[in-house]
């Protein structure tokens, strides 16, 4: 099989196009994929670390506001349909395969001039602009939420799958669940926190942490921090004017990255996070509680729909953005942790929306495509 897959700019595009990238190769080892993407995203660095090789055309979403850099972007992603439609015609695909972003409309016209097979894959509840506009071209669109469907019409073939993730439910023991939480510096007599907001970090939330911890309001359980590689010296920084050691803190751990996150989200008691769509799935596959700061100002305020799917089962707390301060968050926090039936049920709610056996799904509608398209 021949796979041309376009995703660019977020790890929320790019990483969903690695897991469907692997899904194939291992299922049809003698598969042949290329990525496509731009000069400017993290796919520089995702792709090529993956082992895929990386082609590269100009392409930018547009805004409606007229202006000179408008109409010099319009130019360019033009350009880049001719440059898609050179790799399309080079590489001779089986299918083309689009995750979402601005990639995806000279990709995918460039794959239906040359009668291409398209697939597209939608993360969010709320489908991105690119899916919504290319949903007429597409021959059939996989969604990660049910509630997406409806939201997009025009497509011949919407089909739920899920979103395909590296972090998988584990069942530690005693021994192993302690070993993780000794790595990190933590023990086992205090419920742990899981605490992130993405890979770049988040600000508000950083902000909130900095306040419990100057407060020392974390008495009753133990945080596991994740930054963000651009805010860890920011915050060290921050603390130290409040005398404040970041490798000393009673009851939490500040890491810049969690690289082992997999091992830390199955052992956490809570997850405190943004809702993007990964974070929601692997928060359902491993039945955890969670509360939620919505990311704003995000096209169609998609965090905030992905966030609902957890909410209206009972397994979520949603906290807005510009509402968020330490002492809310500690409060909430502690409504969870403290009330052992209550953790207990968010958890078992939060896995009646997990989805089962999504790789194969995956594989079985990009197969159908190839195999009619042969």
């Amino acid at each position: 099989m021949k796979v041309i897959i376009a995703a660019a700019g977020t790890a929320g595009h790019i990483n969903p196009a690695l897991s469907i990238a692997n899904i194939i190769k291992e299922k049809e080892k003698n598969s042949k994929i290329i990525f496509i993407g731009t000069t400017r995203g993290l796919e520089n660095d995702l792709v090529p670390r993956a082992g895929y090789e990386l082609k590269t055309i100009d392409a930018y979403g547009l805004s409606k506001e007229i202006s000179i850099d408008n109409l010099k972007k319009i130019c360019k992603t033009i350009k880049g349909i001719g440059e898609a439609k050179k790799i399309v015609k080079e590489f001779k695909p089986d299918i083309v395969i689009g995750t979402g972003g601005y990639i995806c409309g000279a990709t995918v016209l460039a794959a239906k001039a040359n009668k291409i097979p398209v697939l597209l894959h939608e993360s969010n509840a709320f489908p991105g602009m690119a899916i919504k506009m290319l949903s007429k071209k597409a021959d059939t669109i996989l969604v990660s939420f049910k509630d997406a469907i409806e939201r997009i019409p025009n497509c011949k073939n919407v089909v739920f799958t899920g979103t395909p993730v590296k972090v998988k439910k584990r069942n530690y023991s005693i021994n192993e669940k302690l070993k993780i939480i000794n790595s990190v510096g933590l023990n086992k007599a205090k419920p742990i926190i899981l605490i992130f907001g993405g890979s770049q970090g988040a600000q508000k939330i950083n902000e909130a942490l900095i306040e419990i911890i100057e407060q020392k309001k974390n008495k009753n359980y133990q945080i596991i921090w994740a930054t963000g590689p651009k805010q860890f010296e920011i915050i060290k920084l921050e603390l130290q004017k409040k005398d404040i050691n970041i490798n000393d803190i009673s009851n939490c751990k500040i890491l810049p990255y969690i690289y082992n996150m997999e091992e830390i989200e199955n052992i956490a008691d809570v997850v405190v996070a943004r809702s993007g769509a990964m974070t929601i799935t692997e928060i359902a596959n491993l039945s955890k509680p969670s509360i939620l700061i919505p990311l704003p100002n995000v096209s169609n305020d998609h965090q905030m729909y992905n966030a609902k799917v957890l909410e209206k089962v009972g397994a979520a707390k949603i906290i807005k953005n510009n509402e968020l301060t330490g002492s809310l968050l500690n409060s909430e926090i502690e409504k969870i942790v403290l009330d052992k039936e209550k953790c207990l049920k968010m958890g078992e709610n939060a896995y009646k929306v997990s989805n089962k056996n999504v790789e194969e799904k995956i594989y079985r509608e990009i197969d159908k495509l190839v195999m009619r398209g042969k």
